[in-house]
This record gives C-alpha cells, sequence and structure tokens, in this order.
C-alpha cells in the first residue's frame, strides 16, 4: 500500500511543538531559578563552595589558627540530611560572601537546620541561619531562628519591614527540620514553612503592595547576623547547630513545590526526617585535649563556658553533679544546666545538659544555681533559680524530677510547671533572691531550704523555708545575719548559701555554713562559719563572729556547693576554679573555668575545719617519679633535676630549720624566665603564691596569700599541678587555688628553695593522668 507524504502537515506540526517547547521554555525562565546552593559537603577544609557559581569562601572558625592547640578545621559532619553537613559551634563559626547579588522581585530560601541550643534573643534579632539585611535600613532579607525554637523569614521593602514567624510548630533542638521562607512582589505575600508545611502568612496592607525586596549592601553571611549584638569581645544572635543545603531561588516556590522538595529529601530515609547522632552534635572536648593550659582531671565543661558546680547526689551507683552553663560560647549568658556523671566524683563522663531556659511561665530566661534533695521515696530532686523576666521579681525557685529513674545517667528531666517558692515583700531583699540549697530532715520528714538574699542595710543572709512535701513552703526568717558595718566585705547580698555537718574521729559534730558575697563592696571568696544548727529556732549560731576564709588565693575559688556523700558519709565540698584570664583569651580558648578539686571537710581534734582532696584521686597517679626522705635542699634538687611536668600530684613535708622563707618552685623553666613559687613566710606566719614571673605574657599577676599558723615548724604541703592550675593544700587547714599561663614549653621544672637550712622530710611526684576518655 502507497502513502503519499503530506510536507505541509509535518511542517505545520513541527512548528506546534516547537512553539509549544518554546513557550514552556520561556515559562521556565521567566519563572525564575536556583541561584545560589551551599551542600556543606566538603567534609575537611577550612573553606566552602557554593556550587552553582563555584564561588568559594572561608568557613570563619576559631581554631582554623588555634592560640592554644593544635589547628584543627571546622567541624564537619558527615551525616547530615543530603550528605554532608556543617556544624556551627555558636560564636565562632560563620560564612560570609561579601558580594552577593541577593534577588529582589521574589526570593526563596530553604535551609536544613538541627539546633544544638536556643539564644536568649539580644536586641530582639534572630539567631541567623543566612542573611543579607540591615532592618534599619530595610533592605535585604533574613532567615533565623528566635527564643525557644520561634523562628521566622523577615525581607526588607524599603519602606516597610515585612516579618512572617511560626504560628505553630517550633524548631526542636537535636532534630533536624527544613525551614523555607518565600516572598512574592507579585501577590505581597511572605511565607514559611517547616518541614513541607506552612506554618506561617502575611500579606503587605493594600497601601503597600507590589513592593520589592530592597537591594542590602550588606555582606551575605551564613550563622552570623548582620547587626550581631555584642557582648563583651563575642557575638550574639548566632546559630548553633548543624546546617545543611541552603539553596536560594530568584522566584517563590509554590506551596506544593516545597512540599515536594521536602518529601524528595525524605525519601532516601523512608519518608522520614533522619535522627542524629548524639557524636555528630554534642559539644565535644577531644577538641580541646591539646590545649596546653586545659585541665585535664578536674571536672570541666566539655567546651565553652561554665561556672559553679551545684547540686551533688548519690543514687543508684552513680555521683552527679550539675554545672552553670553556656552552651553557645565561653562567656557568660543563657544560662543552662550542664550535667557530669560519674562512678567516683573524679573520672566524670559528659551528658547532654539537664535542665535549659524554655517557653513557659517558670524559667524562660535562665536556668541559675540550685541544689539537689531526695524525695519521700529517695529519689533525686533537683531545685533551682528560675529567670522570668516578665516577672517582679524576676527570680523564683522551681523543681525538677528525673523522667526515667532506670536511667542510669538520669539524662532527661521534667521541671514542676510552677515555681515552688516565690518571693514576697517582707522575705529578704526584693529581687535578690536565689540559690537554693535544700536537704531532707529524715527524723521529722521535713524539707529545708535556704535561699540566698539581703537584707536593705544590714548585708546578705539566707533565707529559711521549711516543707513536708517539696511543693509547699513555709517562710520561718533570715537564717542567719551578722554585723554588715564590721563586716561590709561580705556583701550587700549572699549567693550560694550551704549548710553542711562536720565532724571529726572522736565524735565532735558541728555545721559549716558557707557563702559567697555579692553586690556592692563585697569580697567574691568562699567565706564561712563553724557553728550550731539550731532546728528549733531555723537559725545558725555561730562560734566564731569574723568570716573565715578556706582558700587564700584571692577570688579564684569561689561558688561553694556540697553534700554528704550516701555512700561513705563523708561531707564533699565542691566550688568553681576562674579562669582568671580576659575575654580574648577565653575566646580563642573556646572554654572557661572549671570546677576545683572535690575536698572532704572534717573537724580536727581541737574542732577547727580540717579540709583535704578526696582519696578517689590517687586513682589518676600513673606513675610515682620520685621519692625522697630527709635531704637537704641540695641533695633534693638533684633528685628533681629530670623532673617534668604540668599533670603532677606532689606531696612534701618540710622541717624549717633556720630559714625566713622557703618552699618549693613549680612550673619553671630551664633558664628560670618563668617560674611560679610556693612558700611559707616565718615573719608573715603565712602560705603565699608568687607568680611575678609565672608567665612572660601575663607578668604582675602578684603575690597572694595569707596567714597559717604551722605546728613544730612544719610545713606539710599537698600540691596539684594540672596543666593552668595550682592547688595547694596546707597542713589540712588552708589551700590556695590559683592560675599560671607559662609561654615556654619547658616551663615544666621543680626546685626546692630556702634561704637558710631546712630539711625535706618526704616528698613524693606523681605524674597524673586524664580524668577523661577521648576514645
Amino acid at each position: 500500500m502507497n502513502y503519499k507524504i503530506n510536507y505541509n502537515v509535518i511542517i505545520i506540526i513541527t512548528i506546534i511543538f516547537l512553539t509549544i517547547v518554546f513557550i514552556f521554555l520561556n515559562s521556565q525562565i521567566n519563572r525564575g531559578r536556583l541561584i545560589a546552593h551551599w551542600t556543606f559537603d566538603e567534609g575537611k577544609g577550612k573553606e566552602v563552595t557554593e556550587v552553582i557559581n563555584g564561588i568559594k569562601a572561608k568557613v570563619n572558625y576559631v581554631f582554623n589558627n588555634a592560640k592554644f592547640k593544635p589547628s584543627s578545621d571546622p567541624l564537619w559532619r558527615q551525616n547530615g540530611v543530603d550528605n554532608g553537613a556543617l556544624l556551627f559551634d555558636g560564636y565562632s563559626t560563620y560564612i560570609e560572601y561579601k558580594q552577593f547579588n541577593h534577588p529582589t522581585e521574589a526570593i526563596t530560601v530553604s535551609v536544613w537546620v538541627a539546633p544544638r541550643a536556643f539564644e536568649w534573643g539580644d536586641k530582639g534579632q534572630l539567631s541567623s541561619f543566612i542573611n543579607q539585611h540591615d532592618k534599619s535600613d530595610k533592605s535585604g532579607f533574613c532567615l533565623g531562628m528566635y527564643r525557644h525554637g520561634t523562628f521566622s523569614f523577615q525581607v526588607g521593602l524599603g519602606e516597610t519591614w515585612l516579618e512572617v514567624w511560626n504560628e505553630k510548630d517550633d524548631l526542636q533542638k537535636f532534630k533536624w527540620a527544613h525551614v523555607v521562607g518565600t516572598y512574592d512582589s507579585k501577590t505581597s505575600t511572605i511565607k514559611l514553612f517547616k518541614n513541607g508545611i506552612k506554618v506561617g502568612e502575611k500579606k503587605l496592607p493594600d497601601d503597600l503592595k507590589r513592593l520589592k525586596i530592597k537591594k542590602s549592601t550588606e555582606s551575605l553571611m551564613i550563622g552570623r547576623h548582620n547587626q550581631a549584638a555584642a557582648i563583651s569581645v563575642f557575638n550574639a544572635n548566632m546559630f548553633n547547630g548543624l546546617m545543611d543545603d541552603i539553596k536560594i531561588y530568584n522566584y517563590a516556590l509554590s506551596e506544593e513545590e516545597i512540599k515536594n522538595e521536602f518529601e524528595k529529601y525524605v525519601s532516601r530515609y523512608g519518608g522520614k526526617i533522619p535522627e542524629i547522632s548524639w557524636d555528630d552534635i554534642k559539644l565535644d572536648p577531644r577538641i580541646l585535649a591539646d590545649d596546653i593550659y586545659r585541665p585535664q582531671y578536674h571536672a570541666i565543661a566539655p567546651q565553652h563556658w561554665m561556672n559553679e558546680p551545684h547540686a551533688p547526689f548519690y543514687y543508684n551507683g552513680k555521683y552527679h553533679l550539675f554545672y552553670q552553663h553556656n552552651p553557645f560560647g565561653p562567656f557568660w549568658h543563657q544560662i543552662h544546666w550542664g550535667h557530669w556523671v560519674s562512678d567516683d566524683m573524679v573520672h566524670w563522663e559528659f551528658v547532654k545538659e539537664a535542665l535549659s531556659p524554655e517557653k513557659d511561665n517558670l524559667a524562660p530566661d535562665g536556668i541559675w544555681s540550685g541544689s539537689a534533695t531526695y524525695d519521700e521515696n529517695n529519689h533525686p530532686v533537683l531545685f533551682f533559680t528560675a529567670g522570668n523576666d516578665s516577672k517582679i521579681p524576676n527570680q523564683s525557685i522551681g523543681m525538677a524530677k528525673p523522667k526515667d529513674l532506670n536511667d542510669p545517667y538520669l539524662i532527661e528531666w521534667e521541671k514542676y510547671p510552677m515555681p515552688v517558692v516565690e518571693q514576697k515583700p517582707g522575705q529578704g531583699k526584693l529581687g535578690q533572691f536565689r540559690d537554693p540549697f535544700v536537704w531532707k530532715d529524715e527524723k521529722e520528714n521535713k524539707w529545708y531550704m535556704l535561699i540566698g538574699s539581703g537584707i536593705p542595710k544590714k548585708g546578705g543572709t539566707a533565707l529559711f523555708y521549711v516543707s513536708t512535701d517539696l511543693i509547699n513552703w513555709e517562710y520561718k526568717g533570715p537564717f542567719f545575719t551578722i554585723d554588715y558595718d564590721k563586716y561590709s566585705y561580705t556583701g550587700e547580698h549572699w549567693e550560694l548559701p550551704v549548710l553542711l555537718p562536720v565532724k571529726n574521729e572522736q565524735g565532735m559534730e558541728k555545721h559549716i555554713f558557707l557563702i559567697s558575697p555579692h553586690g556592692a563592696g563585697a569580697d567574691v571568696e568562699v567565706f564561712y562559719w563553724l557553728g550550731k544548727f539550731d532546728k528549733e529556732n531555723y537559725r545558725f549560731v555561730p562560734e566564731h563572729e569574723e568570716p573565715r576564709l578556706i582558700d587564700l588565693g584571692d577570688s579564684i575559688f569561689t561558688g561553694p556547693s556540697g553534700f554528704v556523700d550516701l555512700k561513705t558519709g563523708r561531707t564533699i565540698l565542691f566550688t568553681i576554679a576562674q579562669g582568671d584570664r580576659t575575654p580574648w583569651d577565653e575566646y580563642y580558648a573556646g572554654w572557661a573555668h572549671n570546677a576545683g578539686l572535690p575536698l572532704e571537710l572534717s573537724l580536727d581534734k581541737q574542732g577547727d575545719l580540717r579540709i583535704s582532696p578526696i582519696r578517689e584521686l590517687q586513682s589518676l597517679r600513673e606513675k610515682q617519679l620520685v621519692s625522697i626522705e630527709n635531704k637537704k635542699v641540695s641533695e633534693v634538687n638533684e633528685d628533681l633535676k629530670y623532673i617534668k611536668g604540668d599533670m603532677l600530684e606532689i606531696q612534701v613535708e618540710i622541717q624549717n630549720i633556720n630559714s625566713h622563707r622557703y618552699g618549693i618552685i613549680v612550673r619553671q623553666s630551664q633558664d628560670k624566665r618563668e617560674k611560679t613559687s610556693i612558700y611559707y613566710d616565718e615573719e608573715k606566719k603565712g602560705l603565699y603564691i608568687n607568680r611575678l614571673n609565672s608567665s612572660l605574657n601575663s607578668t604582675g599577676k602578684g603575690i597572694k596569700g595569707g596567714k597559717l599558723d604551722l605546728e613544730e615548724d612544719t610545713l606539710r604541703l599537698h600540691i596539684y599541678l594540672d596543666r593552668s592550675m595550682v592547688e595547694i593544700y596546707a597542713n589540712n587547714k588552708k589551700s590556695i587555688t590559683s592560675r599560671v599561663y607559662p609561654t615556654l614549653p619547658d616551663a615544666l621544672g621543680i626546685e626546692a628553695f630556702a634561704d637558710g637550712e631546712i630539711t625535706i622530710k618526704s616528698m613524693k611526684v606523681w605524674k597524673m593522668g586524664s580524668a577523661y576518655k577521648y576514645n
């Protein structure tokens, strides 16, 4: 059968087909395109690539060129949502493009984020995921999160600033979320999406319709706000957590396209958002393990800022200790409760923060210091200072219990929804109301609580409360006051009040009451009184008027907390060891402060306070380096010639014969330009540390110390060196806690010295190991 080809028909069909293709392609071109894309799949190195245009940028990170440790790459992670991801540390990690032309007609910005913590919200600004804007100029765009997981997309339209916020479904910590913001000038509409679902929408009013986004002259920044609030040398409004796959389009994706995009991402995980390994998002202490100043056998935050440890307790074979913590960086801000767990109060494990500010009426603005006790079933209970800036006063007392008592680490805690104690007029100085210390009276089936406060014009005090159920508390008045005119250095208010029993082997028992001064004229130390707890009248009766010091190091040994160890019956004291550094040094270090060594408190035969580091610290001894008995200084120094180290334990007993000044030099360089002297001064009858030459970079730290009475002219020193830490315990009576930051790599030597004759009756030195497993 013959067919005749009709070329005219073929030509017409071809023209129609090409016209359809042209119309389709033209619609796509007019509709827009993906103009920027960051995959974060680099996996190593210090740069990130925007893959559409092939433009590289530096990933700013504090340890790119580290100051106190070997340099290391930014925190790349292999397990993002779409291949790799980047972990932002909360204070130093960000990416900047100085030249970037953001769209003006319409825009879509999408990103996967997994927050590690939520900021306080300084200046009312977002913690930016990505932004290129100036709100004062009403230009550019910003996508980011705010307090407690709320989030927003914002654009500057020249005549106005337009914001859309999530109306539901806040971001959650440690969980991935796909966040998308769109704006279309043609519809005058801004929209916000989470995980493919619209969570917010806003339209311009009729008189402002069809406004375009005003071009911003600011840099495009990822992880940092364009106009970040300053906190000392640090920037707030930074992102803290994992980020993956940022995209910018020059048109507004439809709701269906956004849903499809989300479903495409999660299809490889069976339609579910992938879970995050704790190792991928945690603050990792291994990063700082080789810091030349970071202590290795003291309790310390995994990274960033910490202050006083508190709320110790023993439960089901584990010790728990908490601490004031800012997970955003090594500076005071947005306080959480960090958490350690240990079998022996020496080898600590890091676990997730126990308590954090949340979107509630209890503590949205901070979780400050507190304590722990046991309920009627002998299960642990935490009490904390709840910060709520919407109330006056802004401090009350909150309570929390473990969610799962079968979890040996007690990781998750649940807050009681309301304050259990609120300050009322006539109960101390209004607005000064914090740091509850709670203990259980087994015999009376009651609980007692001390709260730090003050009395106007009369100085500090601790307020006393009683409860039979841990929820309802009755005020009983000030627990103890002193002559403020005479002892004004104890401050207008007292923080961190602690009451603990202390006893000796002969059966004598007293109570020790400890406080930390606060306010005008306060000498911030740990002061204490020995005396009696008058349970009938809810008062403390001291046996001496003048407050006493445990430590003579001048404001480095601070922040007391303690408990009676249920396992051994000992009374244990914890403190903070202040870093004694500049904010810039803390910025470059990535950490600030650590706990002091745990101390056992007891009484000597005469009923005076006796202090000693807990015996469990002996488990850190790796090797005994020297053992000396009954030698002169010259002989001892010959034995010490090759003993070096910045992680040492030293026990020495010195018998003075005719010296005016004698002791031990530590952290001494070969040329003796750097050294730290620990000595006894016979004329002053005192123990001192001389840091005038401890560091070439920070000279003039001075001489610190104070009075110490010796028995039979014998000085017994127990010294712990842990990188920058120097802790000295003398005759079990006093301590000196100090910091040194030598710069010379050989500043590791030890030497005995005296300006007359002494006998080293005994001396032992051990090399100490780390309390942490970094594998």
